[in-house]
């Protein structure tokens, strides 16, 4: 548990460090690259087991691209959705969906539900699909928040930092031994974000 409460502490530390940097400065998104190697590489809680640590070289990623980063206003008019997720051991938790961002990027226009996390602590939750998904990125989708981790890009009361270049992938993605919420049907979206990490290669 104790290791659980440190990973968590420096994956929090880890995304305060960008936002005071400005997750739009040069160098954040390599300090935030190095950070997350260390933490894959040497920490417990990794995603990684050990063998896959000892031939672990660093995550790949997309290069950076600030027109996929917005600052999206939140609307909180949506209907309630609420999914169940199973998550191992007999565990579940509940999604609800709380409210939604509508952006635009190069590559298209969208919108994304937002969900907060029940059952295990609460938290802010926000995963997509996009067609990059099965081949250059995991088939299951990517993360933008998941506030119970530490995964914070920065908010105010009425709007959200969606920088979709710090989009990461959910440990299922490293080790099946994982079991991982992905993204409801209301977040694929029909187009691609070429930014973010990409599939990891053992």
């Amino acid at each position: 548990m104790l290791e659980l409460l440190d990973y968590r502490r420096r994956v929090s530390e880890m995304y305060q460090t960008i936002r005071g940097i400005g997750t739009d400065a040069p160098g954040a998104r390599i300090c935030f690259q190095q950070l997350r190697n260390e933490l894959f590489r040497m920490h417990p809680q990794s995603p990684l087991d050990e063998q896959q640590k000892t031939t672990f070289q660093g995550l790949q990623y997309f290069d950076y691209d600030p027109a996929f980063r917005v600052v999206a206003r939140v609307d909180t008019g949506v209907k309630p959705v609420r999914f169940e997720l199973d998550l191992g051991e007999d565990e579940r938790a509940t999604l609800q969906q709380f409210g939604q961002v509508s952006f635009q990027v190069p590559s298209g226009s969208g919108t994304l539900g937002l969900f907060w996390i029940a059952g295990y602590g609460g938290g802010l939750f926000l995963p997509f699909r996009d067609t990059t998904n099965g081949a250059e990125t995991y088939g299951g989708g990517r993360y933008l928040y998941d506030t119970i981790k530490g995964a914070d890009l920065g908010a105010t009361l009425d709007e959200l930092v969606l920088d979709f270049n710090y989009a990461y992938h959910p440990s299922c993605h490293y080790n099946p031994r994982w079991l991982c919420p992905l993204a409801p049907p209301q977040n694929r979206l029909d187009f691609s974000i070429p930014v973010g990490e990409m599939t990891w290669q053992t």
